[in-house]
């Protein structure tokens, strides 16, 4: 797939909370769909993956903080972006510590598999960025609940 370069302005509160760019194309036309695109490119040079989705009747990206502070950008600012279809699969592997307790139970192995890749990467987000044993403890043992139960993740 061919890259796609254009400029944008970022949209969303100028706190820094939250920003997103619209799409100044035709997702469509450009991609074929209308749903949800898988994207890759970069944002004044610092590289990102991410998802193009249908909004409000056009296609939005949310530019999360992790790539807002690499590419020192903030809400207002106009970005250059180099964007195309990211193909490339999208998995997640669980945290050592989860992947032990996954293998000890079938059920909450097969709802890990289940899990969106969004899902998966919050669940080893909550673990990997836990600094103490103890807490790291605590956040498997609550992915697991959800994972043995079949439960909603909520985060």
């Amino acid at each position: 797939m061919k890259e796609l370069k254009f400029k944008v302005k970022l949209e969303g509160v100028t706190s820094g909370e939250v920003a997103a760019l619209s799409a100044p194309f035709d997702v469509e036309k450009t991609f074929g769909t209308r749903a949800r695109v898988p994207v890759r490119g970069t944002i004044n040079g610092f590289p990102f993956r991410s998802s193009l989705m249908p909004m409000g009747g056009c296609h939005r990206m949310v530019v999360n903080k992790t790539i807002r502070d690499g590419a020192g950008v903030k809400a207002g600012d106009t970005v250059s972006v180099v964007m195309a279809r990211d193909e490339e699969s999208r998995t997640i592997d669980p945290p050592p510590l989860l992947k032990k307790e996954l293998a000890k139970n079938k059920a909450a192995q097969a709802n890990w598999e289940k899990q969106s890749f969004t899902n998966k990467k919050e669940m080893a987000r909550l673990i990997t960025d836990a600094k103490q044993e103890d807490t790291r403890v605590r956040r498997i043992a609550k992915v697991m609940d959800v994972l043995k139960n079949g439960k909603k993740w909520t985060g």
